[in-house]
């Protein structure tokens, strides 16, 4: 099983807007992990989550969603504080932007899990569970722990800057968690951030701070670059390329978070969700992972939302 460890909160995304009014805000489930563990539920790989949720009625639907997706719930914990909430704005090209409300919410006061099932093959960490305090200091003690004794991890920062108060203090933290982890993914956008290095764009630069923080640890780093493709950069200096699926693009609420999932869900399938194997891999192995998660990730950006596709749609 692999455990999501990270938010789970609602988006409220805007509709279509009548002439002189602002435009209704709709409620959508989601979250950075949220949306990593419907995901590989629905592509029909075994998946538990690691977080905490309100007991309102937000809370509630977000529990019942995951069950539905065949999620494992052990790990989750329900308290009386309300529910995290995003508010989405959407620019022409279906690009997400957030602002989110997170003070005294359920999402910063998740307490640290006990033991974990021997079930529990790897885990995945992100977004704002490894920003905001008390609950970021739960996720890195979980990752360094379960780091050290041999089980899976995979990162995707996720970077939502305006909660970051201090982006020096973040940077270096990050540096910190890279020994800890295998599997490092993040887009063009959270590695520019990362390395200091704005505006967004693959610059030598840029190349050079993804190959360094591959130094520090991870078998491999993943790039995702919105419609041109995901790239990978393995552990022998190589780097592998596939483009985008051709679709309508409604929005990209949880594309990358449908690339996450996919790739794990690629790598457990291939008996290759451990840092050996993952550093074995062959181009053509990489090849077919990141297609693969390129077509997951092009239903999801098919339709509103963070909805991901079922392992039948693909």
């Amino acid at each position: 099983m692999i455990l999501i460890c990270g938010e789970a909160l609602v988006d409220l995304v805007p509709g279509e807007a009548r002439e002189g009014e602002l435009a209704p805000l709709y409620p959508r489930l989601g979250g950075g992990p949220y949306n990593v563990a419907i995901a590989l539920g629905r592509l029909s790989t075994p998946v538990g989550m690691f977080t905490r949720l309100s007991g309102d009625r937000f809370g509630v639907r977000l529990l019942e969603r995951l069950h539905e997706a065949g999620v494992d719930t052990t790990e989750v914990q329900v308290g009386p504080e309300p529910t995290t909430l995003a508010v989405v704005e959407l620019d022409e090209r279906g690009a997400a932007r957030y602002g989110f409300h997170t003070e005294g919410t359920a999402t910063p006061l998740v307490e640290e899990p006990g033991e974990l099932s021997p079930e529990v093959e790897a885990l995945c960490f992100g977004t704002l569970a490894m920003v905001l305090e008390p609950g970021a200091s739960v996720h890195e003690r979980v990752l360094f722990r379960e780091s050290e004794r041999g089980r899976f991890t995979a990162l995707d920062p996720n970077i939502r800057a305006d909660l970051i108060g201090d982006p020096a203090a973040y940077r270096r933290r990050f540096h910190d968690w890279l020994p800890a982890v295998d599997l490092l993914k993040l887009s063009v956008e959270d590695a520019a951030w990362l390395a200091g290095s704005e505006p967004a764009t693959e610059s030598p630069e840029l190349f050079e701070a993804l190959r360094n923080w591959l130094g520090r640890g991870p078998a491999a780093v993943v790039l995702t670059r919105g419609s041109d493709g995901i790239a990978v950069l393995t552990g022998d200096g190589g780097m592998v390329e596939v483009e985008a699926a051709e679709v309508p693009v409604v929005d990209t609420i949880g594309a990358g978070d449908t690339i996450q999932a996919a790739l794990l869900c690629w790598l457990r399938r291939s008996g290759a969700l451990s840092d050996g194997a993952v550093r074995t891999l062959s181009e053509e192995d990489w090849r077919a992972a990141l297609s693969f998660a390129a077509a997951a990730a092009g239903v999801t950006v098919s339709r509103q939302g963070a909805e991901p596709p079922y392992a039948s749609e693909l």
